[in-house]
Order: structure tokens, then sequence, then C-alpha cells
């Protein structure tokens, strides 16, 4: 693309292979359902989102120069997403994620995210070398930046000049990866997607729900905190005030992808000049929806 993209994606470019069932299952169980392969990582599924929504994002991060990887740079750029940023490696396989759902909650994930771990600040380099930025001219527009990179870089970011205008919009992955975001906690220019869950590993607490969760994180020092939890009640707490949003009810049909949709259908909100409120709404709704299996 020859456009200025109207937002970067940072992290986890992937594919993902879901399978999913409508029975019950338990530990070591056997069951029929469907299996699918198709492009993911939290970078991704933000960024095949807000595409949805209209917008051009651009891709920072790692695939290989193999069959898994030209694949997937073909199918980003068949969606209209800006691939030109992203690092191609020979000497690294195109990473993968796997789970199963049964009845629209997760059983079991893998992450195999090792070869963006491995690549760590290369991926970051259009960012330094005038493409996207530099450090005496760096990227003003919004970040969506993912917890799948090592601890090590995200605080690297959390103090690097190429950050320091950028509108950083921060989400952990998992709760597995939730503590590598601490360097990002107290960033003046960060806001945070975290469920319930996540907050409590941020903050070392056990939150009853997403509003003391919120209240948590925004003790511990965050700017601005949206913290959902499921089908309950969504929070966006900043300095200048708390909002809440519950999600519509729907029958859970799929759950992985579900924050990232929350979190891009809120950043499209926001860049379209909703209000915190409309914002708020329309990305329960939209992760809602999702979850229910009616679009993406």
């Amino acid at each position: 693309m020859t456009t200025k993209p109207d937002i970067l994606c940072i992290g986890s470019v992937l594919w993902d292979i879901i399978g999913r069932t409508d029975l019950p299952m338990e530990r070591g169980n056997d069951k029929p359902g469907r299996i699918a392969r198709v492009p993911g990582g939290v970078a991704l599924n933000i960024a095949m989102t807000l595409r949805r929504f209209g917008l051009t994002p651009a891709l920072l991060s790692v695939v290989g120069d193999d069959v898994a990887g030209r694949d997937l740079v073909a199918a980003c750029e068949a969606m209209g997403l800006d691939c030109g940023t992203l690092l191609i490696d020979a000497s690294l396989p195109t990473d993968h994620y796997m789970a199963i759902e049964a009845q629209g909650t997760l059983v079991a994930a893998l992450a195999d995210a090792h070869s963006l771990e491995a690549a760590g600040a290369r991926i970051l380099l259009p960012l330094a070398d005038g493409r996207l930025g530099s450090a005496e001219a760096p990227w003003r527009g919004p970040v969506a930046l993912d917890g799948n990179l090592t601890e090590e870089l995200l605080a690297e970011i959390a103090q690097s000049p190429l950050f320091a205008a950028a509108d950083l919009r921060v989400a952990p992955a998992s709760p597995g990866k939730a503590a590598r975001l601490r360097p990002l906690l107290e960033h003046p220019r960060a806001t945070l997607y975290v469920n319930r869950e996540e907050a409590g590993i941020l903050t070392g607490t056990r939150p009853a729900n997403a509003a003391a969760a919120a209240e948590a994180l925004v003790a511990a020092g965050a700017r601005r905190v949206l913290v959902t939890a499921g089908a309950e009640m969504a929070v966006d707490m900043a300095a200048t005030g708390t909002l809440s949003a519950v999600p519509p009810p729907v029958e859970a049909r799929r759950i992985t992808g579900a924050g990232d949709t929350f979190m891009a259908a809120h950043i499209a909100a926001e860049l379209a000049g909703a209000a915190r409120a409309e914002a708020l709404q329309a990305a329960v709704n939209a992760a809602a929806t999702y979850v229910s299996g009616e679009t993406g």
C-alpha cells in the first residue's frame, strides 16, 4: 500500500487452528466438531476487525519465508491489510496458535509465538528508519500493541522515543502473558484493555468484578483502562470519569478473538469521533455479536 496507515498493529500475526464443538468436554474427551485454520494472533485479529470498520491498519510483526508465511501474507493482503512493514525471516517458522472450544467456552489453548519473540526489536525497524517514523519524528497516530512481545521489548517500548507521541492501546494477549505489561502500566499515553483475570494478575489482587479490577489498575498507576468480564459489565475508567456498559445477551458459540474484537471496535469508534459512552457501547455490542458467531 502507498497510503499512510490509520493505525499500527504490533504483535502476533499467525495462523489460528481452532477446534469447536457444541458438546460438553472434559479433560481427555474426544468429541466430534469442526476444525478450522484461519488468520489470527492478537495484532492480526485487531487489524482484521479495524479493516471491517473501514480503517487501514499496518502490521508490524514477523512471519517465516515458508508456505505458512506466504499463505498468511497473501490472506492479509487480500483483506486489504498493509503488509509492507511486516518482517519476513527465512530463518524462522511462521507462528501458530491452537485452541479447543466447547459450547462457546475455551477448554485449552497453546500459543506458539516463539518466532515473534526471537525477532524481537527487528519488527519495530519501520518506526525508526523513516518508513513510519524516527526518533526525531516519531509516529503520532494510534498503535495497537499486544503482550506476545517479550517483557524486555515491552519495557524498551515503554521508554522508547519511537513511541513518545503515539496513542498506545495495549492488550496482554492472555492471562498467561498479562504480567508482561507491567512496564507499560504507568505509561502516560497508554490505554490498557484487559479482562478481570488479567487485571488481577497485573495488580496482585482478586477483583470481584470489572469495576473493582479497573479501580485496582488505576490505583496502580494506569492512566486509562477498559476492563471486560465476559457477559457481565464492561468498564472504562480514567481520570475524566468512569463509564460502564452491559453486553447484550447472546448464546456464546465461540470465544477466541472476542477480546480483540472488543478492543478493535472501541478504537474504531473513538477514531470515528464517538464519545466515550458511545464507543464503549459499540465495543460491547461488537464483542457480543462476534461471540454469537454472527460475524467474522
